[in-house]
């Protein structure tokens, strides 16, 4: 059974069925979420499953939000084996953006609930420490299914997270720019100030920072090590 991931919570994983004996099982890894100003990075793993094959796969954001969550939910049911992690803002403030993205992939790919003999990761860079060979494709979001497939699941997973950071700080409206820096979310953080979900060593978040701009904001801190999530699926 598929279960709701913790938008803030630890690895969340599913998988079908046990895979057919003898079968390669290739992994497709991607991101979402480097470019915000706010919030965790987020990565997905897939294996597909070639016999339940899903239509309509592509680059998340080549997919209006309807279609991506729609596909989420077919990934979740179909795929052999899927897994969502994050990198917190911590991380990233520690790590560096780079450095935490290639942690949130490790993670959702040593959260596979199949061990696959080969994984394809979109970009030109691999995470260290993966469990087997591996492959950078570039432009794989829009090559490899495997790939498009993860990149769905960390489109939506960061998205819900979003909602949630806009639940708890509605007057940065999370929930209209996912914490990409547009106009509307550089004018609400000049008015407002950061909040505990920005990243702090990105430039226009350190800018007001260093001018001595606080936040006013209501709710909970964003903090702590965000590992991934997981959830079956049938």
């Amino acid at each position: 059974m598929a279960t709701q991931p913790d938008l803030f919570g630890g690895p969340v994983a599913g998988d079908a069925q046990a895979p057919a004996a003898g079968r390669i099982l290739v992994a497709g890894v991607d991101e979402a979420g480097r470019g915000p100003l706010a919030g965790p990075v987020y990565a997905a793993a897939v294996i597909l499953d070639p016999d339940r094959p899903i239509e309509g796969l592509d680059d998340s954001k080549k997919l209006s939000p309807e279609r991506r969550e729609s596909l989420a939910g077919l990934i979740r049911e179909r795929a052999l084996a899927w897994a969502i992690a994050s990198a917190s803002v911590e991380e990233i403030e520690r790590l560096n953006i780079l450095r935490a993205t290639m942690l949130a992939m490790r993670r959702a790919c040593l959260t596979l609930r199949h061990a696959p003999a080969s994984i394809l990761v979109d970009g030109n860079r691999l995470p260290e420490g993966l469990p087997c060979h591996a492959r950078a494709v570039v432009g794989g979001d829009a090559l490899e299914p495997a790939i498009s497939a993860a990149s769905i699941l960390a489109k939506t997973a960061r998205d819900a997270c979003c909602l949630e950071l806009h639940a708890r700080y509605p007057q940065y409206a999370f929930d209209r720019h996912k914490g990409y820096g547009t106009a509307l979310h550089l004018a609400r953080l000049a008015e407002f100030g950061p909040c505990p979900a920005h990243r702090r060593g990105f430039a226009p978040v350190r800018v007001l920072l260093d001018a001595g701009v606080a936040g006013r904001h209501a709710g909970h801190e964003v903090n702590g090590r965000q590992k991934a999530r997981r959830g079956d699926a049938p």
